[in-house]
């Protein structure tokens, strides 16, 4: 059976509000929130995840995460303990998972002087309990969820500064409970996963090369170096950035800097089934982390008021079948 995706939501904060877009139609142009939320007085918004029925929103802060309603009541909180003096060097980050039943939540408590490792923590979307808990050994500085589109299984991408990255996977367990797996790598930043789910996209920590990986096992489909995008590896690197314009077509953020030491960075199309380059495309950013694929063709960058503004090309170009079909 295909499973019915719910609309994509992506939030943005501004002003201490959360302000909640559906990525639901082919509309493009500056987009207009569907749903927006107050947080708690006092609470300054690292990361959040709003529900596909616009209702609730979890949120994390740098000492707890908090879900609450449209019309701002708090249905749970759960404080990280101890409280942290850290102001910087942490960020705490949350994800929902596919069915929407559970929260999950990276805790960097290493970074924040917890005295403690890192922590992986699901809590039950309706009540906040703990469902279940895993001590990592990072210490990182934050942390990117991506939620597999297909199965529900979630990766967990763990910043550690210039020890590299750490890249978790959790899936449903036989008796409900999440198992825990580590990839058997700490140079690779993981940058995007498929919108079909059969891949994923990752950056060598150095920035000298991107590779595409098979879900779940990691096996490395191929990688593609500096100088196959037509750059000098001593003087361009692949940035931390791009992702998948759609299942067959990922951008490839190369940078550098020119002969006046002006920065500059490019977009390059990859045909991934094939793994071959296929062009360039240009995207009207001021930095290269501006730019969100969203898989479906289209894209999303910063906007003059703050709204994220969502474009396509007309015309992509269609990579030739592939030999498997």
């Amino acid at each position: 059976m295909i499973p019915v995706r719910a609309p994509k939501v992506i939030t943005r904060h501004r002003d201490g509000w959360i302000y909640a877009y559906v990525m639901d139609s082919g509309a493009l142009g500056a987009l207009e929130p569907v749903a927006v939320f107050r947080p708690r007085p006092g609470d300054e918004v690292l990361e959040s995840a709003v529900w596909p029925d616009l209702e609730r929103v979890a949120y994390t802060t740098l000492n707890g995460v908090v879900c609450l309603t449209r019309a701002g009541d708090v249905l749970w909180a759960s404080d990280f303990e101890p409280y942290s003096d850290q102001l910087y060097g942490h960020r705490p980050g949350c994800a929902l998972s596919l069915d929407g039943r559970s929260v999950w939540v990276y805790r960097p408590d290493a970074m924040a002087g917890r005295g403690g490792a890192d922590q992986w923590v699901v809590h039950d979307a309706d009540s906040g309990t703990v469902l279940a808990r895993r001590e990592l050994e990072t210490a990182g500085h934050g942390a990117f969820h991506y939620v597999h589109p297909m199965d529900g299984s979630i990766y967990l991408d763990i910043g550690e500064g210039q020890d590299g990255s750490v890249i978790f996977r959790a899936a449903a367990g036989a008796k409900g409970e999440p198992t825990f797996a580590t990839y058997p790598w700490s140079d690779r930043c993981m940058i995007d996963l498929a919108p079909d789910g059969q891949q994923f996209m990752t950056v060598d920590h150095g920035q000298a090369d991107v590779a595409f990986q098979r879900h779940p096992s990691g096996e490395v489909l191929f990688t593609l170096p500096v100088e196959a995008f037509g750059h000098d590896p001593e003087e361009a690197f692949v940035e931390w950035s791009g992702g998948y314009l759609t299942p067959d077509l990922a951008i490839v953020t190369l940078g550098g800097q020119d002969q006046d030491e002006e920065e500059w960075f490019r977009y390059h199309l990859v045909d991934v089934r094939r793994g071959t380059i296929s062009g360039e495309i240009t995207v009207e950013v001021t930095n290269p982390y501006e730019l969100t694929p969203l898989g479906d063709g289209s894209w999303l960058t910063g906007g003059p008021d703050g709204h994220p503004v969502r474009r396509a090309r007309s015309l992509l170009p269609s990579p030739p079948p592939h030999p498997e079909g």
